[in-house]
């Protein structure tokens, strides 16, 4: 038995069902799972015996405590191609034909190594649980490689078998040399799920079925992963309705909006999310309402690619479950997730000002504790985890604290920790706990030596990008 105290936080925000706040609360944590969430005075009652016994004590006055946040939609592997000046200001699709044909050259050593070293980025930033979304395997690359960085490193893991099988001779946008046969592909998919794929309460890893995008898998693929993941009880993830050029090529080559087409081929449901859906139409709103199908929404990537701004409001008004993600590396280029939970809320409060005619978005659009429930509880949804994303007894024991005694938040966690959180400058957290396994320490990564994995990274990075 271990036993984790973190006593008398400044204020917990536990983003349960009655979305309580506790001044001066306390958490108790035995063997990965939280065992007891205390009131100051409840803990009075008990303070003896429990300070008496807990194996480690963070001593928590100056912090504001909230649950492990939650990464829905990433690329790893693309913080080795962050900033490459041909493509800094490109859009999506000519973004991605420059990317490509480096990205070709990508090695075993490299996901591993750029694995690591975005979950650093995301752990130090308050993250607990991620998703990845490989979908180029060349030069002997496989899943397993993302799989060991995320064991290594200590992060709950969503691994998602990404995949190419519609290259440019077939009208599709990524060059022949990266796509894979589509047999090898359900067949490899479907040995990761019997290996890895782990559903238990508390479970470190996932594996989800991730066809990369309408523009870059058939049909085909798309309907024979779905049943797939479903006999393995997996999660389904995609791209989707990212820009208004992947709208055109949907129209052009399926005859129908990108909802419609996931429609088509039973890509909708309580087990599926899609990425960014920035181009969603309202007949596509009610129908991800209507079949409970989930949105990881990535509003630096968005912006940074000039693809447009997710209709967040109106998808959470209708009843759309939506999560968070910092999408790729080398299209955000930062994997900091509480800086993409302030960018949500901020994106939100002006989008109706951008819509004809629109002039009332107002700070009502996104309040800063909205913003947090969904790199939380949002998130946790999405990625169909019932088991974090909340401080409350029997969930997993993953947990982010953050200093209030700081410069950037002076002024302002004294009226409310929890608003400044998201209104202040985005922080690195000071504590980030994984599975009741403290991680990061006084803002410290302790299971990564984080220089010689920078210096290691940059190598890489240089390799890679001589490499065309």
């Amino acid at each position: 038995m271990s036993l984790l105290l973190i006593h008398q936080a400044q204020m917990i925000s536990t983003q349960n069902n009655a979305e309580q706040e506790i001044q001066n609360g306390s958490i108790l944590i035995e063997n990965g799972l939280i065992k007891e969430v205390f009131t100051q005075e409840a803990f009075e009652r008990v303070k003896a015996h429990w300070l008496g016994t807990a194996d480690q004590i963070i001593d928590a006055k100056n912090h504001v405590v909230i649950p492990g946040m939650v990464n829905c939609h990433h690329h790893m592997v693309q913080s080795l191609t962050r900033a490459i000046p041909s493509v800094q200001n490109s859009e999506l699709f000519s973004w991605l034909k420059g990317l490509y044909p480096i990205w070709a050259h990508l090695t075993p050593e490299m996901v591993k190594v750029s694995g690591q070293l975005a979950m650093a980025e995301l752990l130090l930033s308050g993250c607990t649980t991620s998703s990845d979304h490989l979908y180029i395997y060349p030069n002997g690359v496989n899943l397993e490689n993302s799989i060991e960085a995320a064991q290594m490193i200590g992060m709950r893991f969503t691994a998602t078998r990404g995949s190419m099988s519609v290259g440019q001779s077939a009208g599709g946008l990524p060059p022949d040399k990266v796509v894979e046969r589509e047999a090898d592909i359900l067949k490899e998919t479907q040995r990761l799920l019997e290996t890895w794929h782990d559903p238990s309460h508390g479970s470190m890893l996932h594996v989800s079925v991730a066809p990369c995008s309408p523009f870059t898998v058939s049909q085909e693929l798309m309907k024979e992963s779905a049943k797939l993941a479903r006999a393995f009880g997996a999660r389904m993830h995609t791209h989707l309705a990212e820009n208004d050029h992947d709208i055109a090529y949907t129209l052009e080559k399926f005859n129908c909006t990108p909802t419609q087409y996931v429609e088509q081929l039973d890509w909708v449901g309580a087990d599926v999310w899609h990425a960014h859906c920035v181009k969603i139409d309202e007949p596509g709103m009610a129908l991800f309402a209507k079949t409970k199908t989930s949105i990881a929404h990535c509003p630096c990537s968005n912006m940074r690619l000039s693809s447009g701004i997710l209709p967040l409001r109106k998808l959470i008004d209708q009843g759309v479950n939506v999560g968070l993600g910092v999408d790729g590396s080398a299209s955000n280029d930062s994997a900091h997730i509480l800086n993409e939970a302030r960018q949500a809320m901020l994106l939100a409060r002006v989008s109706k000002a951008l819509e004809p005619f629109g002039c009332n978005a107002g700070p009502s659009e996104m309040t800063p504790r909205q913003a947090l429930a969904l790199a939380t509880k949002g998130g946790a949804k999405t990625l169909g985890r019932s088991d974090v994303g909340q401080i409350e007894k029997g969930f997993c024991a993953d947990i982010a604290m953050f200093r209030t005694d700081t410069v950037g938040m002076a002024g302002g966690a004294i009226h409310d920790p929890i608003g400044a959180l998201l209104l202040c400058s985005s922080q690195n957290a000071d504590y980030t706990i994984v599975n009741g396994r403290v991680i990061v320490e006084k803002g410290e990564l302790k299971t990564i030596e984080l220089p010689k994995l920078i210096s290691q990274h940059n190598s890489l990075a240089k390799t890679l990008a001589s490499s065309v």
